[in-house]
C-alpha cells in the first residue's frame, strides 16, 4: 500500500504566513529572518489542526468557532510581533 500525507497541513500555517505578510507593511525594519521568526512564534501560540483540505474544516465550524479561530490568529499574530520585536531590541542594547 502506497501511503500520501502530502496534503495533510496544520490548517493555520497558511492564515499565519498570510497574516504575517499583510502585517509585514506595518513593521518595515523587520528582515526576512525576522517574519520567519513571527510566523514561528504565531504559530507555536496557536493549537496545531491537521486537515488534507481546508474547506473539510471550514465546512463543520460554527460561525462561533470561525469567529473564534479569527480571533486567536489575530492575537497570535499581534503577540508574536511584539515578542520578536521585544527580543530584537534587546539585542541591539
Amino acid at each position: 500500500m502506497v501511503f500520501n500525507f502530502e496534503q495533510v497541513h496544520n490548517y493555520y500555517e497558511r492564515l499565519v504566513f498570510e497574516e504575517v505578510a499583510r502585517r509585514a507593511e506595518d513593521y518595515p525594519e523587520f528582515s526576512a529572518e525576522m517574519l520567519g521568526d513571527v510566523a514561528c512564534v504565531a504559530l507555536n501560540r496557536l493549537p496545531a489542526r491537521y486537515v488534507r483540505h481546508d474547506v473539510d474544516l471550514m465546512f463543520y465550524l460554527t460561525e462561533h468557532e470561525r469567529r473564534a479561530i479569527e480571533a486567536s490568529l489575530n492575537e497570535g499574530v499581534g503577540a508574536a510581533f511584539e515578542f520578536v520585536q521585544e527580543r530584537t531590541n534587546r539585542a541591539i542594547r
